[in-house]
């Protein structure tokens, strides 16, 4: 099952989805597609990828599932709901999706009782361009077997993946790595808004800050938007930072950890959120530092 001839079922095609589907259809898969907005699939259909109406065909024709989901409910719910009455023996489940590691390890345990599907669990970190240019960071959960599947039918989309251990360590990796990236992104919000203040052209910020200690890949992407206003196209989405960051919170009261600064970021990120900006793009934190945000 390591060739690359197997047939993969991938459903999901969102911001991140779209661009993996083109590169797993450009390095020779059988990519079959299903997505709860089928408006979406038209483009990727004349690439070479075949639609299906409903998910049950689907895990039925292909050999290994992919998932790239909103959150913990919604894989859930095509989990249970979908792939469970229709699974079979010694297919693989790789989850693309960040989710709650705790659920994941639930749902892999009755997938893999019920019918036998093993599970992957392969959040990714890179956003869309890492998408595009196929240099994404995966961070992986799961057996050994079935991690040395998941390297071989995920090649086109990453730059590195690591094994972090059994089911759900994947996800515990991402929730850690999204600590980092959220409070990156908002104090890279507070420092533009206060470089603008004082009177800096802030357009130069990003260029006199690389290779420092203070450069990030955000600050490379952010910055520069943040100067600009430039809050389109939307890459990624506040709204995922925040399920993420209160994700961080969820487990950190379990494992009686105290992650102060995550925290206040999960706040104030669900402060710009309700603002109106839960769908738009994280560079838009500028506003929540901005002298005419209310």
């Amino acid at each position: 099952m390591t060739e690359t001839n197997q047939t993969l079922g991938f459903i999901g095609i969102g911001l991140m989805g779209k661009p993996m589907v083109y590169r797993l259809l450009s390095a020779g898969f059988k990519v079959n597609i299903w997505n709860r907005s089928s408006d979406k699939l038209a483009s990727i259909v004349s690439a070479g990828a075949s639609a299906f109406d409903s998910i049950a065909p689907l895990v039925a024709a292909s050999d290994v599932i992919i998932l790239c989901l909103k959150d913990t409910d919604v894989v859930e719910d095509v989990v249970l709901n979908h792939i469970l009455g229709c699974g079979k023996f010694g297919q693989l489940l790789i989850d693309l999706s960040s989710i709650d590691p705790q659920k994941t390890r639930d749902l892999a345990a009755v997938l893999f009782d019920k019918c036998g599907v093993s599970w992957v669990d392969a959040p990714v970190s890179g956003g869309v361009y890492g998408a595009e240019q196929g240099n994404l960071a995966i961070m992986a959960g799961g057996a050994e077997t079935d991690i040395a599947i998941a390297r071989v039918i995920l090649a086109p989309l990453y730059k590195q993946l690591t094994h972090m251990g059994a089911v759900g360590s994947g996800q515990i990796t991402k929730i850690c790595n999204q600590m980092i990236v959220s409070c990156n992104v908002m104090v890279i919000a507070e420092m533009m808004a206060l470089a603008k203040s004082a009177g800096v052209n802030a357009e130069k910020i990003a260029g006199a800050l690389e290779g420092g200690f203070a450069d990030s890949k955000p600050l490379q992407i952010l910055a520069p938007e943040m100067a600009t206003e430039t809050f389109e196209p939307v890459k990624w989405r506040v709204q995922t930072l925040l399920k993420d960051l209160n994700m961080a919170v969820n487990l950190a009261s379990k494992q009686a950890s105290s992650i102060p600064m995550s925290g206040l970021a999960a706040q104030l990120m669900q402060l710009h959120a309700s603002k109106g900006y839960a769908m738009q793009d994280p560079s838009t934190l500028i506003k929540l530092f901005g002298e005419n945000d209310a």
